[in-house]
């Protein structure tokens, strides 16, 4: 904040308000209940409504609770006189353009507001020891509830069904909730990346995605297998072949220092030479921490530097409209320079065939 000239930051995004002040809170309308942070050279405040005080007093011991009595603007009005703050930097990405409107009314004149970008974002990207052993537990609950699912896939089950035995295995057995809603797409519904399940009976011998996340301490995994119930055909063998190739390359040559575009080239190269387009249907991977989705990016036009400590995904995926798709996805995280594999589960052929 000294460095660029800022007396003060507010805090909106609930990810950056929890890795700052350890309050979880509550995300449910109005957002004002969630609570803020206001972090200035001397003062760490948290404000947040009378529901979660008890709460964040509890949780964000380093900070000064201050309860929001109707709205944010009307308390920082109440609490801003006097601090003689010239400059509040806001996260731009993340306040909405009303609440930006509101708080601007209630500090002009006297104090500018300053739109700063991915500020704590960066910060969250690499992540220290005590985060990487939440993500590690919700990468095993994650693997654990694959082992789950391959035995009870079997023509017959809806994809519905099928996502909702997956929440149901991660919450019993220790997930705080899952990271996001589980994909389950059976056949020609595997040609959609981010497929919402429904009521179509899984078959044998086509193509099913499954993709899932847990989460634990407030850290997600995420993870993606594609199965078939007996035998795959020889389109399916060809195609996933080509795209456990182009995630192990990438897999396998990942460094620290390296751009995510530089990532992303390592399978998208594979991917091309197979005759499967010269890019991919998506990026390759994300960063995944308090957020499913996160910094770092891996994809064609990122110049993110890949460094130590960060914890992203490698999926690259293969999606042919009226068959159905391929995508393998696991957690990776960087140490000495070099990547890691977080996620256990199989992803051999053999395996696949369930």
């Amino acid at each position: 904040m000294s460095n660029l000239g800022l007396d003060a930051m507010l805090i909106s995004q609930p990810e950056s308000r929890r890795y700052l002040s350890g309050f979880t809170g509550q995300d449910t309308p109005p957002l004002d209940s969630a609570g803020y942070l206001l972090i200035t050279a001397s003062k760490a405040l948290l404000l947040t409504d009378g529901r979660t005080v008890e709460q964040a007093e509890k949780e964000a011991a380093e900070y000064q609770v201050v309860r929001i009595d109707t709205r944010l603007p009307d308390t920082l009005a109440q609490i801003l006189p006097g601090m003689g703050l010239s400059r509040i930097a806001f996260e731009g990405n993340h306040l909405t353009i009303r609440l930006y409107e509101e708080v601007k009314a209630v500090v002009e004149p006297n104090t500018l507001l300053v739109p700063t970008y991915d500020l704590v974002d960066t910060m969250r990207a690499v992540k220290e020891p005590g985060e990487l052993e939440a993500l590690r537990d919700a990468v095993a609950l994650a693997d654990a509830a694959f082992a789950h699912l391959l035995g009870i896939a079997k023509p017959g089950v809806t994809e519905r069904e099928l996502a909702w035995e997956i929440e149901a295995f991660l919450r019993t057995d220790g997930s705080e909730g899952v990271a996001f809603n589980p994909i389950v797409a059976s056949g020609p519904n595997a040609s959609m990346p981010h497929h919402v399940p429904g009521d179509r009976p899984i078959q044998a011998g086509e193509p099913i995605i499954l993709d899932w996340g847990a989460r634990v301490k407030g850290y997600c995994s995420d993870i993606t297998r594609t199965v078939v119930i007996g035998e795959a055909d020889e389109q399916f063998k060809r195609l996933y072949s080509v795209v456990l190739e182009a995630q192990t390359r990438a897999e396998q040559r990942i460094r620290a220092g390296m751009t995510g575009a530089k990532a992303y080239s390592l399978a998208q190269k594979v991917m091309a030479a197979a005759g499967l387009g010269e890019e991919l249907a998506h990026s390759l991977g994300h960063g995944v921490g308090l957020a499913i989705h996160e910094k770092p990016y891996l994809r064609k036009t990122s110049e993110e530097v890949l460094e130590d400590g960060m914890v992203f995904s490698i999926e690259p995926g293969v999606y042919l409209p009226g068959w159905g798709g391929i995508r393998i996805e696991d957690l990776v995280t960087l140490r000495g320079g070099k990547p890691i594999v977080l996620t256990r589960s199989p992803k051999q052929l053999e395996a696949m065939e369930v």
